[in-house]
């Protein structure tokens, strides 16, 4: 009596999935070139747009006028020191100066 034999069955299990991986391994190299095929017509192209455009020469560079002199400053007076020693006495106040600073402001004011 003869037996029959089940390798050839596993056989072509075998081969069906290796030809399966097989095919997904070619599909994926023709994805492959066709992408970069892809992107060097993209390339190609965008030079030949950028050929295409006119050259334009840079603009000359522009000549401003020179900035306007200060205003002289005006002279001292007795009212102007009364007035930057409420100014001072205000910041002090307001907590931006120190009693020190003050002081030194102060001190450099009627020097």
């Amino acid at each position: 009596m003869l037996r029959r034999r089940r390798p050839l069955a596993r056989a072509a299990v075998i081969g069906g999935s290796m030809y399966a991986a097989n095919r997904a391994g070619q599909n994926k190299a023709n994805n492959q070139q066709r992408e970069a095929e892809q992107e060097e017509r993209l390339q190609q192209l965008e030079s030949q747009q950028y050929a295409q455009q006119p050259q334009y020469a840079p603009p000359p560079p522009q000549q401003y006028a020179p900035p306007p002199p200060p205003a002289p400053a005006a002279p001292a007076a007795g009212n102007d020191v009364v007035s930057q020693l409420t100014e001072l006495a205000k910041l002090r106040d307001a907590g931006v100066l120190s009693p020190e600073e003050f002081d030194a402001a102060k001190a450099k004011l009627l020097a």
